[in-house]
């Protein structure tokens, strides 16, 4: 494995931290399913430049965060050609990173990284607690004959039984899913985007708990004004602040284990977007590690 120099990294840090928390940012700009808008595989590259620009204190904490770990950029891999080559060099450079207690911040690519990221994290931990931050329940079966597309990103990380789910901000599904969603209400809970004014955030505390999770944030779970540079933009999504607000939450009742920040479909008269996601990680990293 080759890693970038912190100058060319994210956020560019002059100088690597020698802090005991690590932390390593995996680029896989995945395109292999998409099914409208596309333009993924360029998504790590354009967050990276723009993590160049974000500040780094953090006004809300009080402090610059990127002194609280050690952080490294991989060197992005050739992506094989097959969408099941693809997922497995996923797995195994995540097993690769996560095996000397690194927190693992995928940056996508499209949405089907996260089950190739689940079945590597889902042999090292009893039980796993997916939160995910989306616009699309993503649980179909599969979506145009393809059983790993990124529509059924969710569905394949139910596969594994040591796992569940918690889905925020959903605002799309089939009729397929809904069905799925039903029958497995023990091990899904939603929290519907046309409800957020009503959410019952003690739930959502209940749900994780002191349990071990693992984070995934579609971009398109951002309102489409705030993130059109995606490829299924949807409006009646969350902004920046209901992201916060979810963040908080989240890394301060649960054991965050990991992330991805997926589906940024770059447009180059679009950059804010980039700027968005790539500010989004760094929050990431600040609540996991300043919290």
């Amino acid at each position: 494995m080759k890693f970038l120099d912190s100058k060319k990294g994210f956020l560019g840090i002059p100088k690597e931290n020698s802090h005991k928390n690590k932390v390593v940012i995996i680029p896989f700009g995945l395109e292999k399913s998409v099914s409208y808008g596309s333009g993924t595989k360029l998504g790590p590259k354009k967050i990276l430049e723009a993590s160049h620009q974000v500040e780094l204190y953090d006004e809300e904490l009080k402090k610059e965060p990127y002194k609280f770990f050690n952080l490294k950029t991989l060197k992005e891999v050739t992506i094989k050609k097959k969408l099941n080559d693809a997922l497995k060099q996923l797995s195994d450079l995540v097993s690769k990173n996560t095996n000397s207690n690194k927190f693992p911040l995928i940056l996508g690519g499209e949405h089907s990284i996260t089950p190739a990221i689940i079945k590597s994290l889902a042999q090292k931990h009893k039980k796993l607690t997916i939160v995910q931050i989306d616009a699309h329940a993503d649980l179909r079966d599969g979506y145009m004959g393809d059983k790993f597309s990124h529509a059924s990103a969710m569905r394949r990380c139910l596969d594994f039984k040591n796992v569940e789910l918690v889905s925020l901000g959903i605002r799309n599904l089939c009729l397929d899913e809904a069905k799925y969603l039903n029958k497995n209400k023990k091990r899904i809970n939603i929290f519907w985007a046309k409800d957020l004014k009503q959410w019952n955030y003690s739930k959502l505390k209940s749900l994780i708990k002191n349990k071990t999770v693992y984070l995934t944030f579609d971009l398109d779970g951002f309102d489409a004004s705030l993130m059109p540079a995606t490829g299924t933009p949807e409006r009646g999504g969350l902004f920046w602040n209901d992201a916060v607000k979810l963040l908080n939450i989240i890394f301060k009742n649960s054991n965050v284990i990991g992330a991805d920040v997926n589906e940024l479909a770059p447009n180059k008269n679009l950059h804010f977007c980039d700027f968005v996601a790539a500010k989004l990680v760094y929050k990431i990293l600040a609540y996991k590690f300043c919290k």
